[in-house]
């Protein structure tokens, strides 16, 4: 694949100025960076090539060469400086970054590291909570508040893990950057590898007098009220994330997500089918055979269906958009009335005779017609 223009990358043109081609880029890393993009490969491509575009336009040199022969002019064979990895980005150009090795320092009230290396961003693990929701609040949205009960940032400290200010130096053994380099020779040349400081553990920093309260790990066991806005129309097993909103990362470091697991609680007389609801209703056979108003529940309230004369069991009544919404979406779903006769287990001897008599008549007698759809060509209507 053909290299993008550098310019078209940063969003800058050839006239922009030095300050403004490094905001340009500072505000695509902050951006991209992988620790605010974790498990995202085209994210980490887009900070790698803002990255490497700096790197050209940054130096007038190379820059000049750019102009003049594009990306030839700084290949590999031309002196330029070929594929960047993560570690040649965050020493290369950690000083745009208020002087720490990677823009979260800045971005997130770090800093104070030297040039020539990157502090490992810290993260919180993930909480997962199940969330009950009734068929209503399904259908409607809702707003719930729950405690949670997490690791969150030690107030005392302000999440530093240290006594005070001046119970935090740098790193001797990185000298700030979080990270440790060796240059070995080999029959290819020199070969320099990074590795995470095992001092500092890539921190940049240690703490000679730890804080009281958090025993240095910046962050203590507490209860946080959280308000969770639940869209309309989610289902049982549905997993919602909100970022930032698990536990508290030591040292500062990005907070993990909180993932809402959805449960449904079962209605009394409603069941859910998709986006549909179902609602089986039982009448007499009186009131099929003479037809008649009946009320059902519906998510909305009671509404009032028409039975006519001569309905048939098994029929299906579609109350239109009386069902679930889709999830961010202004469709909704239909309520299914199933229709069923029912029929009385004892009746008296007055009533017997009634029907004894009704059931030498000929209108009695079933006599389907053609019209009369199968049980399983009804279901097929349903299930289309």
């Amino acid at each position: 694949m053909a290299k993008r223009d550098f310019y078209d990358i940063l969003g800058v043109t050839r006239s922009s100025t030095a300050d403004e081609i490094k905001k340009a880029y500072r505000k695509l890393a902050i951006k991209f960076h992988p620790d605010k993009n974790p498990g995202d490969n085209a994210a980490e491509d887009k900070f790698k090539e803002a990255a490497e575009a700096y790197e050209v336009l940054s130096n007038p040199e190379k820059k000049q060469r750019y102009d003049q022969y594009g990306h030839s002019g700084n290949s590999p064979q031309g002196g330029g400086g070929g594929h960047m990895n993560m570690d040649d980005i965050f020493s290369q150009f950690g000083d745009i970054f208020g002087g720490g090795g990677s823009p979260f320092d800045s971005f997130f009230g770090g800093g104070g590291g030297q040039q020539g290396g990157s502090r490992r961003m810290s993260r919180g693990s993930n909480l997962r909570i199940k969330v009950k929701l009734t068929l209503d609040e399904i259908a409607k949205g809702a707003e719930k508040k729950i405690k949670v009960n997490k690791l969150i940032v030690c107030r005392t400290c302000d999440g530093t893990g240290a006594k005070d200010k001046s119970s935090v130096q740098t790193c001797k053994t990185c000298g700030g950057s979080g990270a440790v380099r060796r240059v070995t020779n080999t029959i290819l040349g020199q070969m320099q590898t990074s590795a995470t400081c095992p001092t500092c553990n890539g921190a940049g920093t240690q703490i000679t007098s730890k804080c009281e309260s958090c025993h240095g790990e910046g962050v203590i066991r507490g209860e946080e009220t959280i308000s969770i806005n639940i869209p309309a129309g989610v289902s049982e097993g549905m997993q919602l994330s909100m970022s930032g909103k698990g536990n508290a990362a030591p040292n500062g470091g990005i907070s993990g997500d909180l993932i809402i697991l959805i449960e449904e609680i079962p209605h009394e007389s409603l069941q859910r089918e998709g986006n549909n609801v179902v609602y089986d209703l039982h009448i007499s056979f009186i009131d099929a055979a003479l037809g008649a108003s009946v009320e059902v529940p519906t998510i909305d309230g009671k509404a009032k269906i028409k039975i006519e004369p001569g309905t048939q069991g098994g029929k299906i009544l579609r109350l239109k958009g009386k069902g679930v919404p889709e999830v961010n979406s202004y469709h909704r779903g239909d309520q299914l009335v199933y229709i069923n006769i029912w029929t009385p287990k004892a009746i008296s001897k007055d009533e017997k005779e009634m029907l004894e008599k009704l059931q030498a008549s000929p209108n009695f007698k079933p006599q389907p017609g053609k019209n009369e759809r199968s049980f399983f060509e009804r279901m097929k209507e349903y299930f289309e």
